[in-house]
């Protein structure tokens, strides 16, 4: 079996001590104020098989470098918005990664730690595509 230099374990770690992270829990108490944007970066089949938070904007993670950069011509205006955003996947790892990188970029996000995973365990919403 190949070794790896960095396994994606470790990137998540270093990636988690940079960055803000909030628990699903403390999302439900704060997702009613209208600056927040939670946008969920799972793939559109776990979208459609588990459900989504309700209101949440949905970025595939394999685009959302591209989204974000105003210079991109896949560029989304949701994202030039003065908001403040917040990513979740189903765990925490991917979101995670991604705004380590989005903060690298200098566009400023948080994450929710425990992804949809924690949202559901803690009576979140959930929205159900038809």
């Amino acid at each position: 079996m190949r070794s790896l230099k960095k396994p994606a374990s470790h990137m998540v770690k270093e990636a988690k001590n940079r960055i803000r992270e909030y628990t699903a829990a403390e999302i439900i108490a704060w997702c009613s104020d209208a600056d927040l944007l939670i946008v969920d970066i799972r793939d559109v089949r776990e979208r459609e098989r588990e459900g989504f938070i309700p209101g949440s904007f949905h970025a595939p993670r394999g685009m959302i470098e591209f989204w974000v950069d105003p210079d991109s011509p896949y560029f989304k205006p949701v994202f030039g918005e003065v908001r403040q955003f917040l990513f979740y996947c189903a765990s925490g790892w991917r979101s995670a990664l991604t705004v380590a990188t989005l903060q690298d970029m200098g566009f400023e996000a948080a994450h929710m730690s425990d992804g949809f995973k924690g949202w559901e365990t803690s009576g979140g919403l959930i929205e159900r595509s038809s």
